[in-house]
C-alpha cells in the first residue's frame, strides 16, 4: 500500500434525495488529499428525485461516478462499486451518513498501522425528537445492543464487526465481497467471513460518522424485524460467530410468551410478566441515567422517558424477526437457507 493510497468510496443509495448531498459534501471534502479520492455512487434506480441530483453533481466533479443497481439492494450495489474501483483500499459510506472531515485519513492510518484486513468507527446519532434521541442513547448502551462496541466504543480494539467498513482491495480478493442474497446484515456476514478465515477487523473509534435514527415506534421496529430476521442467513454462513447478544432478544420473547400463555392457567403469571416488563423497563433508563442530550434542543429527560418504549420495540422486533426466520432454515436445511441467486463477488470475475 502506498503512502498516500487511493481510496475509492463506494456509496451504495436508492431514494436519498434528503440525504445524499451532505453525505457527497462530507466525502468529497475530506482532509485527505484530493487527487487520491474516487467516488463511486451506485444508484438502486431511485424515483425520489435523487438521479436528477446525482447527475449535476457528477458533471461538476470529475471525481464522482454513477452506476446503476437494478436490483436496488446494498450488496449487489458494493460488489458493482468494487468491480468499478481503481483504489487500493475501497471505503463503504451509505448515501444518509455525512462521515467527518478526518474520516479517510483515520482509515488509511488505521489500515497501514494496524495491517488489518478491514477496519471502521463508530456510529454517532444525530437526533433532533425526543424519540430519536431515545434511539441513540438505546443503541449506546450493553443493554440496548450487548456487546456491539461499535455503537460506543472508546479506545481501538479487534471487533466482530464495525459500522460501514474500509478494506484494503486485496481483501476481497482473499475473502470475496459482499453476499448479494442478504438483504440485511451483509456487512456483518462478510466481516464475520474475514474473522473466521483468520482475517482481523478494527474498530478505531477515530472513524467517526453521523447517522440519523428511526423517528418512529414503527420505523424502528421494522427495522429491528429485519435485522433480526436475516441474522439466521449469516448464522448459516458463518456459525461460529454467533455471540449470546444475537440470541438474548428472543429469549427475551420466548419468555414473555410463555408467561403470556401461562397466565391463562395461572393468573401469576400474568404478575411475573408485568415485573418482567418492568424490570426490562427499568434497566434500559439506569444505563442511560445521566447521558447528555443526543437530541440538540432537546432536554435529556425528554428522551430519558422514551428510552424504555425504544429498546423494547428493539429487543422483541428483533427477537420475534429471528424466531420467525428459524422454521424455513430448519426445515428447508442449508440449500434453502442460501437461495440459488446467492453471488459473492471476487475480484476479476466480470460475468455481469
Amino acid at each position: 500500500m502506498s503512502r498516500a493510497p487511493l481510496v475509492s468510496v463506494v456509496i451504495p443509495e436508492r431514494n436519498e434525495a434528503r440525504h445524499i448531498e451532505s453525505c457527497l459534501a462530507s466525502v468529497l471534502g475530506q482532509d485527505y488529499p484530493a487527487g487520491h479520492i474516487e467516488v463511486i455512487v451506485v444508484d438502486g434506480m431511485s424515483t425520489d428525485g435523487t438521479r436528477e441530483l446525482l447527475a449535476r453533481a457528477a458533471a461538476a466533479e470529475p471525481r464522482l461516478h454513477v452506476l446503476d443497481n437494478p436490483r436496488g439492494i446494498v450488496p449487489t450495489a458494493m460488489n458493482r462499486g468494487i468491480a468499478a474501483a481503481r483504489g487500493e483500499i475501497i471505503a463503504r459510506v451509505d448515501g444518509h451518513c455525512v462521515i467527518q472531515r478526518d474520516y479517510l485519513t483515520h482509515v488509511v492510518d488505521t489500515l497501514q498501522r494496524t495491517h488489518a484486513d478491514g477496519a471502521g468507527g463508530t456510529m454517532t446519532p444525530a437526533a433532533s425528537t425526543p424519540f430519536q434521541g431515545a434511539v441513540a442513547l438505546a443503541t449506546s448502551t450493553p443493554f440496548g445492543v450487548g456487546n456491539s462496541a461499535f455503537h460506543y466504543a472508546t479506545s481501538e480494539r479487534e471487533s466482530d464487526s464495525v459500522y460501514l467498513g474500509a478494506y484494503p482491495a486485496g481483501t476481497f480478493a482473499r475473502f470475496g465481497g459482499y453476499d448479494e442474497a442478504l438483504v440485511r446484515n451483509q456487512d456483518d456476514e462478510l466481516n464475520y467471513r474475514i474473522r473466521s478465515r483468520g482475517g482481523r477487523i478494527i474498530l478505531n473509534p477515530a472513524i467517526r460518522s453521523t447517522y440519523t435514527p428511526r423517528a418512529t415506534v414503527r420505523a424502528l421496529f421494522s427495522q429491528y424485524f429485519q435485522y433480526g430476521w436475516w441474522k439466521p442467513h449469516v448464522f448459516v454462513r458463518v456459525p461460529r460467530m454467533i455471540s449470546w447478544r444475537h440470541l438474548a432478544p428472543s429469549a427475551f420473547v420466548v419468555i414473555l410468551i410463555v408467561l403470556a400463555a401461562a397466565g391463562f392457567i395461572q393468573p401469576a403469571a400474568w404478575w411475573l410478566l408485568a415485573g418482567a416488563l418492568a424490570a426490562h423497563a427499568a434497566a434500559s433508563a439506569a444505563f442511560c441515567i445521566g447521558r447528555p442530550s443526543p437530541a440538540p434542543g432537546v432536554a435529556p429527560w425528554r428522551c430519558l422517558l422514551r428510552v424504555p418504549a425504544a429498546t423494547l420495540a428493539m429487543h422483541l422486533s428483533y427477537g420475534l424477526g429471528l424466531l420467525a426466520s428459524l422454521p424455513g432454515i430448519i426445515m428447508g436445511g442449508r440449500k434453502r437457507a442460501l437461495p440459488p441467486d446467492r453471488r459473492v463477488y471476487i475480484p476479476g470475475d466480470r460475468s455481469e
